[in-house]
């Protein structure tokens, strides 16, 4: 099997991976799995489109990871791999699917506007 990469984006989180065949090690930046996201919900969130197909120990995955903070990047990591695993197998596509691992989040952070705080915010209202 040649090396497989995909694409993930979530907020302002991009996500670039390279799967290949191997045993289940999961580099980010250069860095473990554990020690990038210490949090073991957020292992979690990124293994979850690895442990629906029951194929976790069976790739290796080589990360790029920027923007955003820790959940963004997470949720960006799911996506990216959940479409490399439909890309070495299309019929994984349903499963990942029903699962929601194959929609990508369109929500981001709403601008602010002129002559506001923030984006919907208004300043104080005084009487007098």
């Amino acid at each position: 099997m040649e090396v497989v990469n995909a694409l993930g984006r979530r907020k302002s989180a991009v996500a670039r991976i390279f799967v290949s065949e191997g045993t289940g090690k999961i580099t980010i930046n250069k860095r473990d799995l554990a020690e990038y996201f210490p949090s073991s919900i957020l292992q979690y969130v990124v293994k979850q489109p690895l442990n629906k197909l029951g194929v976790a120990e069976k790739y290796d995955i080589k990360v790029n990871l920027c923007g955003g903070g820790f959940t963004g990047q997470s949720q960006a990591l799911r996506l990216a791999i959940a479409r490399a695993l439909v890309k070495i197998n299309a019929e994984d596509k349903p499963a990942l699917r029903a699962e929601g691992f194959m929609t990508r989040d369109p929500r981001a952070v709403e601008r602010k506007k002129p002559g506001r705080p923030k984006a919907r915010r208004r300043f104080q209202f005084s009487k007098r």
